[in-house]
């Protein structure tokens, strides 16, 4: 098992740990929020800065496309806080069901990718292929026997199309944070995460599945 291996999997202990204690505590999971919602639009600012290679501040169509990003960020952030902070606990319900979603995604595209290899899927990401997204899918549905009926009530044909277009969307924020990288041609949005690469490498698809998973569940 090489190095790079070794801390993978101790970074991810480190993270399911994290998971836990935001699960079963709000504090931890308000403090963590936000602690990573900082890092993550700072490894953000730093891949589009890489991109144009100038100070993007300095130029006013950038300077209000940062400013309305931010502000659409920051309202995100504190809708889940309020979501986590609510009486309501179906937003919860949703808002766990969606970054499950995202997670299991991920995994599914990586365990069938490896597995069964095959076409690629994108030039944008290499390592990403059609057996990949097809696995992404599949391991997300996984989850709809424990929370159909149980944790959420809808019908399970809307249950089914809801998962499969929170994977979708998991999917496509990570193959645009893939693009992103790309453009600035840089393997990782930082090193803070020993393995792993950046805070936003890690959650480039949870950050779009999170509020359409949301909006989904409240409109349909």
């Amino acid at each position: 098992m090489n190095s790079n291996i070794k801390k993978r999997i101790l970074t991810s202990i480190l993270l399911i740990a994290l998971l836990i204690g935001m699960f079963f505590y709000s504090y931890i999971m308000i403090i963590s929020l936000i602690i990573i919602a900082i890092i993550s639009w700072i490894e953000f600012y730093a891949l589009i800065s890489k991109i144009f290679k100038k100070d993007i501040l300095k130029d006013k169509f950038f300077r209000f496309s940062y400013k309305a990003l931010s502000l659409i960020y920051l309202s995100g952030l504190v809708y889940l806080i309020f979501t986590i902070e609510s009486e309501n606990s179906n937003l919860k319900i949703y808002l766990l069901y969606s970054v499950l979603i995202a997670i299991l995604s991920d995994i599914g595209g990586l365990v069938c990718g490896k597995i069964f290899k095959g076409k690629k899927l994108t030039k944008i990401s290499p390592n990403k292929t059609i057996s990949g997204s097809i696995g992404s899918f599949m391991f997300s549905m996984l989850l709809i026997p424990f929370f159909y009926k149980v944790q959420i009530d809808q019908s399970i044909v809307n249950l089914f199309l809801i998962t499969i277009i929170i994977s979708l969307t998991s999917q496509l924020g990570d193959l645009f944070i893939s693009l992103l990288k790309r453009k600035a041609k840089v393997k990782d949005t930082s090193d803070l995460l020993p393995g792993h690469g950046g805070v936003l490498d890690r959650i480039d698809g949870i950050i779009f599945a999170i509020p359409l998973g949301i909006f989904l569940f409240i409109f349909i």
